[in-house]
């Protein structure tokens, strides 16, 4: 059995001992429909359900699994494990009550890096899955032999990002190359530095109280409308001045 370093192991008894074996030849992703954490998500399999996944991907950023990536997990139907002994791994991820939204920046990352780890460690193969049977990456609604009763899974924004930034994303990262995600990356260092209003209002703001803190870019502002302003004056200024020594 093979286990993903950056997870935590919540390992599903006696599925995880009992269960076939498997050759993982695919990734596929999935939406629980459901905010749970990647705890929640196990006690789920555990205590409510015979199905259950390999990966639970959380809003808050844990990962956990629940069956070695080796051994067959019963998320995908017609895929879980094939007459060749090939099957998928799957991965659940929290979603709203109605799987309509998007991943958030730390699901992606950990999509991204789980799908880079199958990659090295199953040599799963760097392109979208061109049939049901195809190895690669894919999301559940992708082909109906994933799903037992037909899917939207993991709903159309999430498909959207699959194709968009966490496919991407994946091959960028195993080739080494900058991804998608090293963008997304300078785009929270710069809301951290730049738009958290945490910085006292300056006492000269006729909005200070309604509006105690100000980010700094907000002072940059501030000081580049008061710089602009006062070279206006200076320039009205001179000008005046030199209207006065002309006339003297």
């Amino acid at each position: 059995m093979a286990w993903y370093p950056g997870a935590v192991r919540m390992e599903l008894q006696p599925e995880s001992d009992a269960q076939s074996a498997i050759r993982p030849t695919q990734f596929i992703i999935h939406s629980i429909v459901a905010p749970w954490t990647a705890l929640r998500t196990y006690e789920y399999w555990r205590d409510s359900t015979n199905l259950e996944s390999h990966f639970g991907v959380d809003y808050q950023g844990t990962v956990g699994q629940y069956i070695g990536t080796e051994t067959r997990a019963d998320a995908n139907a017609g895929a879980n494990r094939r007459p060749d002994g090939s099957g998928a791994v799957s991965a659940e991820t929290a979603s709203n009550s109605k799987a309509t939204d998007p991943w958030n920046e730390k699901q992606l990352e950990d999509l991204i890096a789980i799908g880079v780890w199958l990659h090295q460690t199953h040599e799963i193969p760097l392109r979208i899955c061109r049939s049901h049977a195809d190895p690669g990456f894919g999301y559940h609604s992708m082909f109906p032999q994933w799903s037992t009763s037909g899917t939207a899974c993991p709903g159309a924004a999430r498909i959207k990002q699959f194709r968009e930034v966490v496919f991407p994303g994946i091959v960028a990262r195993a080739a080494g190359k900058p991804s998608e995600e090293t963008s997304m990356d300078k785009a929270r260092l710069y809301a951290a530095v730049w738009e958290q209003d945490k910085m006292p209002a300056p006492d000269s703001s006729s909005t200070k109280a309604i509006n105690p803190r100000w980010a700094p870019q907000s002072f940059l502002r501030e000081i580049y409308d008061a710089v602009t302003a006062l070279r206006g004056d200076v320039a009205k200024l001179r000008s005046e001045v030199a209207a006065l020594k002309k006339g003297a």
